[in-house]
């Protein structure tokens, strides 16, 4: 498909580069919302080009086969490309509207580990510092345990901080939480960057808990 002179344009500015988020966010804003040019921008497959795309697309346009076709792109990229799109792609737009809320909660079965992998991380976000948590701790911790050992990698990583989530800021649950940690031994042996928190529940629930002591929370 032909692109426009705008898309032209744009992908000028990025195509190629080492864009800085701060800078995709600037030109998004000059462009404000123009989902037939964020589909142009998606189609060229540039990582950065789909970013800013992803800023600038109607909320209201992504139903369920426009996300599936969204998340098929994104398998071509790199682990890190991928998770960082679809990671952008809720924050910026899918936790915006209660209808894609809507298609987020319905995700836990998807065929696609990308998605499910949304649904684990969206619930996970909701138990963040200050938030009431939803009602249903009791149901996915149940699931955790029961599909984490088995589920693909990047599920992994988003049904344990999930979990760790939980044992945060839901007392009543976090021996439970750290038992699933011990039991499982996920990221136990994870190497971390200096001031990096480990993903290993027992060391992460313990190293959140005392960060928040020291704020007062």
């Amino acid at each position: 498909m032909k692109q426009s002179e705008k898309a032209q344009d744009i992908f000028r500015q990025i195509g190629g580069n080492q864009t800085k988020l701060g800078d995709l966010r600037k030109i998004a804003t000059s462009i404000k919302k123009d989902h037939t040019l964020a589909l142009e921008l998606w189609n060229t497959q540039n990582y950065y080009a789909q970013q800013l795309a992803i800023l600038i697309m109607d909320k209201k346009l992504l139903s369920q086969e426009t996300i599936d076709d969204l998340c098929s792109d994104m398998e071509q990229h790199s682990n890190f490309e991928k998770l960082n799109l679809m990671d952008w792609l809720m924050a910026n737009q899918l936790m915006k509207d209660k209808k894609t809320i809507t298609l987020i909660e319905s995700w836990i079965e998807s065929t696609s580990a990308l998605q499910r992998r949304t649904y684990w991380y969206y619930q996970g976000r909701l138990r963040w510092v200050g938030q009431t948590p939803p009602p249903n701790t009791e149901a996915l911790l149940s699931l955790i345990e029961e599909r984490i050992e088995n589920e693909a990698e990047e599920v992994q990583w988003a049904m344990n901080f999930t979990a760790a989530q939980i044992g945060i800021f839901q007392e009543e649950y976090r021996n439970r939480c750290i038992s699933l940690g011990e039991k499982t031994g996920l990221y136990k042996d994870e190497i971390v960057a200096k001031n990096c928190t480990p993903n290993y529940l027992p060391k992460y629930i313990a190293i959140q808990i005392e960060k928040l002591k020291k704020n007062n929370y």
